[in-house]
């Protein structure tokens, strides 16, 4: 690499790091958000009825919060698409299917990276 192309990458790397010392938490959050969400991850969101699991949902890529169309208020609830782990061992069997959930903010849920 070139004493010039060196100059440039580390004054872009500068930049970049400045912009972020002076975002907000939130906007920080925000950005970690959308990168997260642009690269997915191999989630698991599990639904609970008090203590007792009632669904799983296994290869969650991305849960999204939903907003309203004219008012782009985010709404009291969050989608995204997963295999229904329909007798809960944990594996998406070949036939468990792909599926579109919604889950409530109020709903008792677990959303993690599987560890498989």
């Amino acid at each position: 690499m070139s004493k010039n192309t060196q100059r440039i990458a580390l004054t872009a790397l500068l930049v970049t790091a400045s912009l972020l010392a002076a975002c907000t938490q939130e906007q920080q959050n925000k950005i970690s958000r959308d990168i997260q969400n642009w690269t997915g991850t191999n989630g698991v969101l599990e639904v609970y009825a008090g203590d007792k699991l009632v669904r799983r949902f296994l290869k969650v890529d991305k849960i999204s919060t939903a907003l309203g169309t004219d008012d782009k208020a985010p709404r009291a609830y969050r989608y995204g698409y997963g295999v229904l782990d329909e007798n809960l061992n944990r594996v998406a069997d070949p036939d468990e299917k792909k599926v579109y959930f919604e889950v409530s903010d109020y709903s008792n849920t677990v959303f993690f990276e599987n560890p498989r």
